[in-house]
């Protein structure tokens, strides 16, 4: 080393779990106010019963009003369960929500293709779209995840 360099140091951010906002809380009732389709349980990560409130308008909209109060905890439940990274779940969904029969959500994941592909056929003719309200979470936690890892590898 020279007489000027410092040492490299690398410094590790630690953030407790629940506290790293991967799904706003407001957002999450914003979605809520469309709870009776189910829009803050797809957007929670919890695809089934989101499809049966979509099925029920929300549980004859019994489960839409406890749910009201069951929110903060989902939205907790989130934060610990999804891998934080470069992919913003709230970016992602509200891009879905606004144009995914155009493929904006799938462009910002960087789905170019699929992407190209949304944008000509209307999002699959929507089927693409559906398919994508299920797994959105899991899309964006396996990108996020994948980055975490070759970050992992190439710093080793």
């Amino acid at each position: 080393m020279g007489f000027n360099q410092q040492p490299h140091k690398q410094y590790v951010k630690y953030v407790p779990v629940g506290y790293v906002d991967t799904h706003h809380l407001a957002l999450a009732y914003i979605a809520w106010l469309f709870g009776m389709f189910g829009a803050h349980r797809f957007f929670l990560g919890r695809p089934w019963s989101g499809l049966l409130y979509l099925l029920t308008m929300g549980l004859l909209g019994i489960g839409w009003i406890v749910d009201l109060f069951l929110i903060p905890g989902m939205v907790q439940d989130c934060r610990a369960r999804y891998q934080v990274g470069a992919v913003d779940y709230n970016v992602a969904w509200l891009l879905l929500w606004i144009g995914g029969v155009f493929g904006l959500h799938r462009f910002y994941q960087g789905k170019f293709v699929t992407g190209i592909v949304y944008l000509l056929t209307g999002g699959l003719l929507f089927v693409g779209v559906i398919y994508d309200v299920m797994t959105m979470n899991e899309q964006i936690d396996d990108l996020n995840s994948a980055q975490v890892y070759e970050f992992q590898l190439a710093s080793t």
